[in-house]
């Protein structure tokens, strides 16, 4: 059983490893991988998901005994962890919510300027010593779709306002300020830009397929900074190719990472990022500070913010 004097925090690990010497004498930490996550589990009154990218908790989890009363992952989304059995259980599972909304958001700004600019094209250009001149976009005055009406999303829809995008954000069901599902596809056929930040839920899977992208304008623009599963790749490759769509820029994709011979590398007007969009120097130390201040609140019985909806699979809005 998990010790009496102080809780069992167990951390499935991933280098480099958090820092939380901060909890030295309140907790008996113990690492687990994805091999020896199941064993462990029965002991633990905490667990960390360190390895955000693993989905040895959806493996681990079901098996038999005890489970811990309070999952934190350091992530902002939980579709690597969530599975029936955790859903349907009283454990509380969190997640690193206000860690990467700003980078991200910023992340979306410069691609919007970069493809507007047409900065990839430049850079090619002056690595192969040829003057070409060419016309730009005007960013301000165009019109951004950015479904997913979470704090990530809500971010990004700040950051596009700024540089002088008009913003549509769509959510899960319509509120104040919030567009629902009915009103995607008339705003992604009058979008010069469609940002994809929404979790990947039921709902959400495969969303974006050739229906959408057909929908989109010729002219319009293409980014995932949400999930990779959010994208049918397939039908993405082939807007691409067909011109459906005049460009596009994934962080996150279906498998990760991209091997040098995924043909995704060379299809033209995508911009590959190796799912970096959140992550600022700094970032792990963030996570790790975010933690601890979380364990002090449930060490102290008080309630948790972050706490996801295990049916939803997000951390529902205000």
């Amino acid at each position: 059983m998990a010790s009496m004097s102080r809780p069992t925090l167990l951390v499935l690990d991933a280098e480099p490893l958090p820092r939380l010497g901060r909890l030295t004498g309140r907790a008996t930490i113990e690492h687990a991988d994805a091999s020896t996550l199941a064993a462990r589990l029965p002991y633990a009154d905490v667990l960390l998901v360190w390895d955000f990218a693993s989905r040895a908790v959806r493996d681990a989890w079901p098996g038999g005994g005890p489970r811990p009363r309070w999952v934190h992952t350091a992530s902002a989304g939980v579709d690597h962890l969530l599975c029936p059995e955790l859903a349907a259980s009283d454990t509380v599972v969190t997640n690193a919510r206000g860690v990467f909304e700003e980078p991200i958001a910023e992340y979306v700004a410069a691609l919007v300027l970069s493809m507007a600019k047409d900065l990839p094209h430049t850079l090619e250009l002056q690595r192969r010593r040829e003057w070409r001149h060419r016309e730009g976009l005007r960013v301000a005055g165009s019109r951004a779709c950015v479904v997913g009406s979470g704090p990530i999303g809500r971010a990004v829809a700040r950051y596009l306002k700024v540089i002088g995008v008009h913003t549509a954000l769509v959510g899960r069901v319509a509120r104040a300020g919030v567009h629902g599902p009915a009103d995607l596809d008339r705003l992604l056929a009058r979008a010069d830009w469609v940002i994809a930040a929404a979790p990947l839920t039921e709902a959400t899977h495969g969303m974006f397929d050739a229906r959408r992208f057909g929908v989109m304008q010729p002219s319009a623009r293409f980014v995932n900074v949400g999930r990779g599963q959010l994208v049918v790749t397939e039908a993405l490759v082939e807007a691409l190719r067909k011109r459906w769509i005049a460009g596009a820029a994934l962080d996150v994709f279906e498998r990760e990472p991209l091997g040098p011979d995924d043909p995704l590398w060379e299809v033209p007007g995508l911009i590959v990022s190796p799912h970096m969009s959140g992550d600022t120097v700094g970032w792990r130390d963030q996570l790790g500070a975010q933690f601890v201040e979380l364990y002090g609140l449930w060490e102290a019985g008080k309630p948790l913010p972050n706490v996801v909806d295990k049916q939803r699979g997000y951390v529902p809005g205000h």
